[in-house]
């Protein structure tokens, strides 16, 4: 770990943030927690922010919120997607492309964690590998060509669940089909995230389109309703006791790793951003170490390739 942080004592806030007139972010999961103060700071800024969530509803409630905290003027929209369908981030792929005519930063912010038993998708993946990496990657491809147009960013939120599991990709059970285990599969789901994000990095720098940056960071431990929303009982009840400790943070702290690699300027994409405090659960964000084996060339190589096949989609650097 770093034993200085490049932002000063208190880290990277959004106060560094300057005017976003004129920059559109596409964010996932907006409805609450992390993503939900994300979009609010950047429409507070003047962004335009697509909104790609699940729920209709949810997402009409959201901007009904924004417009009463920040105004009417606000601009902000939605488009309904399920990460965990092909067919889902396909159509709302296409959607923004052909509403949206510029993307300055395409933030991979939603996620489903700690599934309790194995739940398989309709495109027959095991549905945290199916929703936070599948589903994640194939919206990275199909919005590729509209983010190099616009000279944008990639950032993949992530977890430090991804050093929590295995050391690598299980390809020979990638759908956990024995030993079917909610926490070790997400920690798979969160690697193979990270992993796409430097093996992207590796692509970009090759074919020489090094204006298009990519990042990976992750919240810590946010106060949000991600656990609530997907894990065992135990793990419910075990996260709901520890919201209420300093351990964990708030919800619009959690944010600012995504913020500060969607929007801050002349940032090292090859660093893994978050807080730096103990155990990198809460304190001043900045970069962090990050283990050798998020970054193993063989493996995200292949995890690439095997990653093209299922979604039956070839990601064009």
């Amino acid at each position: 770990m770093k034993s200085y942080n490049q932002f000063g004592k208190s880290g990277w806030t959004p106060e560094r943030i300057g005017d976003l007139a004129g920059k559109a972010y596409v964010i996932t999961g907006t409805t609450s927690g992390t993503g939900f103060e994300a979009a609010k700071i950047l429409l507070s800024k003047g962004a335009k922010v697509v909104m790609l969530n699940r729920n209709p509803k949810k997402s009409e409630d959201v901007i009904a919120t924004y417009k009463n905290e920040l105004g009417d003027n606000i601009e902000v929209s939605y488009i309904t997607v399920d990460l965990g369908n092909l067919a889902s981030v396909r159509k709302a792929a296409d959607e923004v492309l052909k509403t949206v005519p510029r993307i300055d930063a395409l933030m991979l912010n939603a996620a489903i964690a700690q599934v309790p038993k194995q739940v398989i998708t309709e495109d027959g993946f095991e549905s945290q590998m199916g929703t936070n990496h599948y589903g994640n990657f194939l919206l990275q491809a199909l919005l590729f060509p509209l983010i190099e147009k616009s000279k944008g960013r990639i950032v993949t939120v992530g977890s430090m669940g991804h050093n929590l599991g295995l050391k690598t990709i299980k390809f020979d059970d990638i759908n956990w089909d024995r030993d079917y285990n909610g926490n070790a599969a997400y920690s798979q789901s969160k690697l193979a995230q990270i992993m796409t994000v430097y093996e992207l990095q590796d692509r970009l720098e090759k074919a020489g389109k090094t204006d298009i940056k990519t990042y990976a960071c992750h919240p810590g431990a946010s106060r949000t309703s991600l656990i609530r929303t997907s894990g065992s009982l135990m793990t419910r009840f075990i996260w709901q006791l520890m919201k209420l400790s300093p351990m964990v943070q708030s919800a619009e702290k959690g944010s600012y790793p995504e913020l500060m690699c969607a929007t801050e300027e002349n940032l090292d994409q090859k660093g893994f951003y978050g807080p730096t405090g103990r155990n990198f659960w809460t304190g001043p964000v900045g970069e962090h170490k990050l283990e050798p084996h998020a970054k193993d060339k063989e493996v995200s190589k292949k995890l690439w390739d095997v990653s093209e096949k299922a979604i039956g989609q070839k990601f064009e650097v």
